[in-house]
């Protein structure tokens, strides 16, 4: 259908409606002549009588009334379709999904997503979990609007703002209580049984690469799936877990568990929100990130 057709397809559907080509012509803010000629328009383009004139204005032919019935289910849609788009706008409705780790939903987005749920009750929050490199691609085939994610990241397809700075450490429980307080080489640390997230993780990449830049292979003793599992094994003694310290803060400041202090530094890490470079947001995700902000 082109444009042309569409707004003949208006004037029929309000003549049609009202009755009256006068009164087409008020709903529309246009002239009555040009009502009148936008029906002969229609009529020439199919060849058919679509009214007949009355004393009170205009009734539809039998051909008229087929094409009524489907103009007016045309306009219910529209009309619909203008409704959703105020909805979304003012975020009475739709959706918003993010991509991420579970840990970083829980010690960084949980916030954010707190207040934002309170301020747009209407807006469903999907949470769905991932590596950084599921993210990427959860991202790339539009299965997520946003994606928090370890940085750096660097992908000409993708904008990346920068949020919160971790820290990433080694922990141990009170199984290893005589470690506390003293400075450890890399060699030192290695004689004792190390827990790693067993995924290509962001963290895991960047401790392996420290380690291998000092001359060391990190060879894990337990690799485990979630940082719950890092944090609990760490906890019962079975080894030393490379953890971020701001997810396990708690436990730090509570004692169940303690720092083991090396003598090289481990580099702080960046959270990124992350979106796709060249598509528009949807009004959701934007009041998302200006609340991270």
């Amino acid at each position: 259908m082109s444009m042309n057709n569409f707004e003949l397809y208006k004037v029929f559907y309000w003549a049609a409606k009202t009755g009256s080509l006068t009164q087409a012509a008020k709903s529309l803010y246009i002239t009555q002549p040009s009502v009148s000629h936008a029906i002969k328009q229609l009529e020439d383009s199919f060849g058919l009588t679509l009214f007949t004139r009355n004393s009170k204005g205009v009734v539809l032919t039998p051909e008229g009334a087929t094409l009524y019935s489907y103009i007016e289910q045309s306009h219910i849609l529209i009309t619909q379709a203008e409704k959703k788009m105020a909805e979304l706008k003012n975020l009475d409705n739709g959706e918003l999904r993010i991509g991420g780790s579970d840990s970083l939903f829980k010690h960084y987005l949980l916030p954010f997503i707190e207040v934002f749920h309170q301020r747009y009750p209407g807006i469903r929050l999907h949470l769905i979990h991932g590596t950084t490199p599921e993210v990427i691609s959860y991202l790339k085939e539009g299965l997520v609007d946003l994606g928090v994610v370890r940085m750096p990241i660097s992908d000409p397809q993708l904008e990346v703002r920068q949020g919160l700075q971790l820290q990433d450490c080694f922990i141990a429980g009170s199984h290893y209580a005589g470690l506390n307080q003293k400075v450890l080489s890399i060699e030192e640390l290695l004689q004792y049984p190390i827990i790693l997230f067993s995924r290509s993780s962001r963290a895991r990449m960047a401790i392996t690469d420290l380690f291998r830049g000092y001359g060391y292979e990190l060879k894990p003793e337990f690799e485990v799936g979630s940082v719950g599992l890092l944090i609990e094994f760490a906890r019962k003694g079975l080894g030393i877990s490379f953890v971020t310290r701001e997810f396990v803060s708690k436990e730090l400041e509570e004692g169940s568990l303690f720092e083991i202090k090396l003598d090289v530094q481990l580099p702080p890490a960046q959270v990124g929100m992350m979106t796709m470079r060249n598509m528009p947001l949807t009004t959701a995700a934007s009041k998302f990130i200006e609340l991270t902000k």
